[in-house]
Order: structure tokens, then sequence, then C-alpha cells
């Protein structure tokens, strides 16, 4: 059976360091065509320059369908990953990443 499944994801991450703030970026993701296909959407990363390291990462995406029995959406920085449990919701699974790192 044929699935398409587009997926809109928008990031804000919030750095933790004395008044670091937080960044935020969005990107219309992927589109899955067929069950069991594994995908990566572009990373999604600061346009200004951040320091600090992240303590909370909040996240968003939307569905152009139904969700799909199955569907698996994990979020990864560049050594680690963390399954999301809905379409919006916080974590602190990047704790001690730099907030400069793309997710």
């Amino acid at each position: 059976m044929r699935r398409v499944l587009g997926l809109l994801l928008a990031l804000p991450l919030l750095a933790h360091a004395a008044g670091e703030g937080a960044w935020q970026a969005s990107s219309i993701g992927i589109t899955l065509n067929h069950r069991g296909e594994s995908m990566s959407s572009r990373p999604l990363a600061s346009s200004q320059p951040v320091s600090g390291l992240m303590t909370l990462v909040a996240w968003r995406y939307a569905l152009n369908g139904p969700t799909p029995a199955g569907l698996r959406v994990r979020l990864c920085s560049q050594i680690r990953c963390t399954e999301l449990d809905g379409e919006s919701g916080t974590t602190h699974a990047f704790n001690g990443i730099p907030a400069a790192e793309p997710l």
C-alpha cells in the first residue's frame, strides 16, 4: 500500500548560559512513499551564532494526512537521538550538547 507522508518541523532551541537565549528554525520536511521507508530531513541550525549548551528543545511537526500506524519520528543531534512521542512537545534529551549543533 502506498502512503504519502510529509513532515513540517519547527524547532525552537533554548541554550543554557547566562542570557544566551534561544534559536528557532523551520523547514518543510520529507515525503515518505512506502511503508518501512526511513529518511532524514535537512539539518536545522541557527542562522545566528549561538553559544552555551542546550537545556530544552521544543518541537512541532504537522502531517499532511492521517498518522500512519507505526510511524516513528526521531529528532537527532550529531551524537544523540530521541524518539518524539507526538506532534509537539519538549525534551531534555539534548542537555549538555552545544546549542550551536544542528538537529
